[in-house]
């Protein structure tokens, strides 16, 4: 019975097996994967919404995924790490802020906030950029996403499910379902409430006025159409209107639900390993299973429930404008450090904190120099030396780190021979330090 439970890091802490077993959770994981003997290539997935700023939350499925690939490609496996952009779901908010192409965040009053508000229960790829600098919303904001990903090191293949619906990637899955709406029905009814005969999982895009609707009056399954009236959808509690207007259209002319398409991705991308917030695990998890096996007849992926992280105490909202995206954080961290604060175990959450970056970068180094052999920590040195070379680009012995507080000190002084001369006073550098080292070090400056 394959695993299912997306708990399974949990319960191995609990039963404390988990720290004298696997030394770094991602090695559990890709033992679990392999023990389902997967075709290569394997593919991990990850996904998002593209709704607004691309933050570091979002990273988590990023690089958590990054990890179990590493492990993966070191046990000389294919792997194909790819995030899906959900632009084809329905813009239903208007967020506080965005950001440009510069990852500048903005408030509505500098964009024209008046268009996004006109364009409520479109597809993101429909909408146009706020910015004018790519083709859609949608467009805008998952390159952002892909750019992010970029700067910390990580080939992530960014897919649209607008593009995969558009090039009939999906036209199986939304068959299947139309075929076996009965029992679709029937498996979702035990997890959400209004799911009686006349329910169909699938919105239509009007051919009118372009917003989704759930109104579904008749489907034929030889011609792959679906007959609608556009009244619009239910979206974050208030009523997004239709235009009234009554037509046919193609199955790519709309998309699934969030819980049949979810599965639906499984299908069609052949996902192995699959990582995923908390939210989901209560939600979309267990019904996605029960689609997956009873009506697409596929097995699910492996799963993995991370636990979110806090910023500053608050939750990561892209809507409410309480996002760091990862720009902002390599302005203020190395790429190195930023990796560190996702090796930990994905099941604790964590606060990230700009007052205490200072004891996240010493967490790091501590960590570095027990990977070295130079600091002796019980707990971290098993993980340390799993981890450690993950987080860097290339394992260098004679690398130099300044503390973080001598680094800000370092930061008072604009010249550079004085910076030098200083950190060899200190003893942090001498004659025999290479020079890409202390390069590398004033880098932290």
């Amino acid at each position: 019975e394959p695993a299912t439970d997306p708990h399974t890091l949990a319960e191995d802490d609990r039963e404390g097996a988990g720290e004298e077993h696997y030394a770094f959770w991602a090695d559990r994981i890709a033992d679990e994967i392999e023990a389902r003997d997967p075709d290569d290539p394997i593919v991990i997935k990850g996904g998002v919404s593209p709704s607004g700023i691309p933050h570091l939350g979002h990273f988590n499925e990023i690089v958590r995924g990054y990890f179990v690939a590493e492990v993966l490609r070191e046990r000389g496996r294919e792997v194909r790490q790819v995030f899906t952009s959900d632009d084809k779901d329905a813009l239903r908010k208007v967020p506080r802020k965005l950001a440009d192409s510069e990852w500048n965040v903005v408030g509505l009053g500098d964009v024209d906030a008046g268009a996004l508000g006109r364009n409520l229960g479109k597809p993101y790829t429909d909408i146009p950029d706020p910015f004018g600098d790519h083709d859609s919303y949608g467009d805008h904001f998952t390159d952002l996403l892909a750019r992010s990903a970029e700067l910390v090191g990580i080939p992530v293949e960014m897919v649209s499910t607008t593009d995969l619906y558009a090039e009939g990637a999906f036209d199986d899955a939304v068959r299947t379902v139309f075929e076996n709406l009965d029992r679709a029905r029937e498996v979702l009814a035990t997890y959400q409430d209004k799911v009686d005969e006349d329910y169909v999982p699938f919105q239509v895009q009007c051919e009118d006025c372009g917003v989704l609707t759930t109104n579904v009056t008749g489907y034929d399954v030889e011609s792959e159409t679906v007959d609608y009236v556009c009244e619009g959808l239910e979206a974050g509690g208030q009523r997004i209107e239709g235009c009234g207007h009554e037509g046919t259209a193609s199955f790519r002319d709309g998309k699934l639900m969030w819980r049949f398409e979810w599965p639906a991705q499984w299908a069609v991308l052949g996902v192995d390993f699959e990582p995923f917030g908390k939210d989901h695990a209560e939600g979309s998890w267990p019904s996605g299973v029960d689609i997956a096996e009873n009506v697409f007849g596929i097995e699910p992926p492996v799963p993995m429930v991370y636990e979110w992280f806090t910023l500053n105490g608050e939750p990561l909202s892209s809507s409410s404008g309480n996002v760091v995206t990862v720009e902002e954080v390599l302005d203020l961290l190395e790429p190195e450090v930023l990796r560190y604060f996702f090796v930990r175990n994905p099941k604790r959450a964590k606060d990230f904190d700009v007052a205490t970056l200072d004891q996240l970068v010493d967490e790091f180094d501590r960590f570095e120099r027990v990977y070295f052999g130079e600091e002796e920590e019980e707990n971290l040195d098993r993980l340390a030396e799993r981890a450690y070379p993950m987080l860097v680009d290339e394992v260098r012995e004679e690398r130099v780190r300044f503390p973080y507080t001598f680094a800000a000190v370092l930061g008072m002084v604009d010249d550079p021979d004085l910076r030098r001369r200083m950190a060899r006073n200190e003893g942090h550098i001498d004659g025999d330090t290479p020079e890409w080292a202390i390069e590398g070090a004033m880098e932290r400056v």
